[in-house]
């Protein structure tokens, strides 16, 4: 099978994941795809179903050993609007030295590319594993990476996870902080206040302490490996009540925090829950907090991954504001830095593209990784 018979396939499946259930699909049909394309080769494989039977990650191992090499990718998407793109963003298209398609940057092409990458070592007998893990609900929920991490496997030395870094070593990433804040209240008719508990007046309250909350965090901590070397409270979405003149009885926040390595996001949802949930008592109204976190990364800076990588590519490490799966993968006691061909401000966008000219360059990269940890 050709490279472009690979990438043509992996971008014709729907695999979206989002926290909207209207919208959510599966990745299975991802994984066994490349479940059969890695067993042809020869690799043995694993596929790791999760709590939605129409999602799994898949462990596709070549060779045996105590070390080794993980290439990583998550095979799942954001959603997109169809109407917004220039072809489908389920089919292949090739234009002016780009690739598009829904995932092609961001990341299911890193997959076609690690398997074009190891097609020379195939009549040889690996010293190392060479494992291609392949993950689900990366841009939802994290799932497929969390169960990785409470199962304890995989286990290798190194791993390269193919995000899209423009080619660059990436050594550090902030971590993610997503929280929904409900206050409800109590409706009434709004010509008498005492018919009612505003749920809008608390949560007035709480966007005051948020705001607070977030020169505190710039003035606190700095980075000056990230670009905007502080860490982000963003306030993202809001919803409360429903006519002018009724008293609101509900309303709904939407924030994030994005913090440096080093900081703690259990410790940070602790410090949002005793600023926040007491805010109500004044009003007569109830609040809550709910969240979901991936914590910051930073590769150890005596990485030999990253020092060959840094020579393998030319570029020195670099640090990035979005999150990946590499803290999950560190916790299982590897080595990681992630590396992928595409560049994140071609991901999440309609007419999502790579650049033809990163491919060769990307397997050539590639296969070093592997002879060296491998073979």
């Amino acid at each position: 099978m050709t490279l472009l018979n690979m990438l043509e396939q992996l971008i014709r499946c729907n695999s979206i994941s989002s926290v909207n259930p209207a919208i959510d699909q599966g990745n299975r049909v991802v994984i066994d795809m490349l479940a059969n394309w890695l067993d042809g080769l020869g690799f043995n494989t694993e596929i790791m179903p999760l709590a939605d039977p129409r999602k799994a990650n898949l462990i596709a191992t070549l060779g045996s050993g105590p070390g080794g090499l993980v290439l990583s990718g998550h095979t799942d998407t954001v959603p997109c609007d169809e109407g917004l793109w220039q072809q489908s963003p389920f089919e292949l298209a090739e234009q002016d030295n780009r690739f598009y398609g829904l995932g092609i940057c961001d990341m299911k092409s890193f997959f076609a590319l690690a398997i074009e990458a190891v097609l020379p070592f195939l009549e040889r007998t690996p010293r190392q594993p060479l494992i291609i893990l392949a993950t689900a609900d990366e841009e939802s929920s994290m799932a497929g990476a969390k169960a990785l991490a409470q199962a304890g496997k995989p286990k290798a030395r190194y791993a390269v996870i193919g995000e899209p870094t423009g080619m660059q070593p990436i050594a550090t990433h902030k971590g993610i902080l997503i929280e929904r804040l409900v206050v409800q209240g109590k409706s009434g008719h709004s010509s008498n206040p005492t018919l009612g508990n505003n749920a809008l007046h608390t949560m007035h309250d709480a966007l005051s302490e948020l705001r607070a909350l977030q020169a505190e965090l710039k003035e606190r901590y700095n980075n000056p490996l990230f670009a905007v070397d502080y860490p982000t409270l963003n306030l993202g979405c809001i919803h409360g009540g429903d006519n002018p003149n009724r008293i609101c009885g509900r309303a709904e926040l939407g924030f994030e925090i994005r913090p440096l390595p080093g900081m703690d996001i259990d410790e940070l949802h602790q410090i949002l829950e005793q600023r926040l949930l007491g805010l109500g008592e004044r009003e007569g109204t109830e609040v809550s907090l709910a969240h979901f976190g991936v914590p910051p990364f930073a590769t150890d800076e005596q990485s030999e991954l990253l020092a060959y990588c840094e020579k393998l590519t030319g570029h020195s490490s670099g640090s990035v504001a979005f999150a990946t799966e590499a803290p999950y993968l560190q916790e299982l006691g590897m080595d990681v830095l992630v590396l992928g061909p595409g560049n994140i401000d071609q991901a999440h966008q309609p007419d999502e593209y790579l650049a033809t000219e990163r491919i060769e360059p990307m397997i050539g990269w590639l296969s070093q990784l592997i002879g060296k940890y491998c073979f």
